[in-house]
């Protein structure tokens, strides 16, 4: 039990990081749009996420009230960016390498709480490290790919039944992408401390 104090941490902050991680796909704020022509967006602002574009618009409705007009993102549309389809994608491995991970981890925590020592602890934690640091990778390459768009104001081409400019006059980082950086760095942290456990198991491994 005294060597696995950095592996229950691994489980706190992978736990979070893999929430967070789930939140940030949620998100619909990835990259948030300035937009000149007012006539449908109403705020000028417009949230582009990686499943969908939102916009609030006065458009169609009673003076004084305002609705949020969402257009999906359907399989294989051409406009969407390849960044979007890699954060889809990626997001969902990220997810399910998190929870194998917390299995691994969780089940070798039990072990040792439990008294039950056994060589496959320090297996489970391997597992659970590499997933947790994968899980992480696999955010960080969206989170990343997204904000060089970002900061690069990429357009993308909307077709025009999403009232959408191709290009905006400016955008900046949504909420997403640092939910995402965070989600990164205790995914990272949370592998690094299951791996720690492999030394001493290893060593006495040796030894006998």
């Amino acid at each position: 039990v005294s060597r696995s104090h950095l592996q229950l941490a691994a489980f706190a902050l992978g736990t979070v990081g893999w929430i967070l991680c789930t939140i940030s796909m949620g998100l619909v704020d990835w990259r948030v749009w300035h937009v000149d022509n007012t006539t449908v967006i109403s705020s000028g602002v417009a949230w582009v996420g990686i499943w969908k574009v939102c916009f609030i618009s006065y458009l169609h409705v009673s003076p004084g009230y305002k609705e949020q007009f969402c257009h999906k993102f359907k399989a294989f549309d051409s406009f969407v960016p390849h960044e979007i389809y890699a954060a889809q994608g990626l997001l969902l491995i990220a997810m399910i390498l998190g929870l194998v991970a917390l299995t691994a981890t969780i089940f070798a925590l039990r072990n040792i709480y439990m008294g039950i020592a056994n060589k496959a602890i320090a297996r489970f934690f391997l597992v659970g490290g590499f997933f947790f640091i994968f899980s992480g990778l696999c955010v960080l390459i969206p989170v990343s790919w997204n904000f060089y768009s970002v900061a690069h104001n990429e357009s993308i081409a909307f077709p025009p039944s999403y009232h959408m400019p191709s290009s905006p006059v400016s955008q900046e980082v949504g909420a997403a992408i640092p939910v995402g950086i965070i989600a990164v760095i205790l995914l990272l942290l949370s592998g690094t401390f299951s791996l720690s456990y492999i030394s001493p198991a290893i060593s006495n491994t040796i030894l006998q």
